[in-house]
């Protein structure tokens, strides 16, 4: 199993920003391989916010983050990033770090489509 070291997670109040990264310890993927972002509130079950092919040519957002969140690789640290902007409450979950290969381009916001995962980090968007 390849161990995702997640960070970044916090509180933070509405209109906030935050950025949550993630480490693959330096593990390759094909191209065809991905990382994303999941996340799940308290209650409710995960869901997709956002994912980047390995090779960095495609992503794909959410709707609820579109416009709010970036997703990046860094393929020499095999990290994947997170930059949350303009955080509101509705964004609070544990965020949770995925890494899977293999997958196609329409499978990308399927959380079985990943095959490893982070231990997760918790946001909170509260005043």
């Amino acid at each position: 199993q390849v161990p995702l070291v997640e960070s970044g997670g916090g509180l933070v109040q509405p209109g906030g920003s935050l950025r949550l990264s993630c480490s693959a310890s330096g593990r390759t993927f094909s191209n065809s391989g991905a990382m994303g972002w999941f996340r799940q509130p308290p209650g409710k079950q995960r869901e997709f916010v956002a994912a980047i092919r390995w090779n960095a040519g495609t992503t794909r957002y959410g709707n609820s983050v579109k416009g709010r969140f970036t997703i990046s690789l860094d393929k020499a640290k095999t990290t994947v990033d997170l930059q949350m902007n303009s955080l509101q409450p509705d964004d609070t979950a544990v965020y949770f770090c995925s890494a899977g290969s293999g997958i196609i381009l329409s499978a990308l916001t399927s959380p079985s489509s990943y095959h490893f995962w982070g231990q997760g980090t918790q946001v909170t968007v509260s005043s």
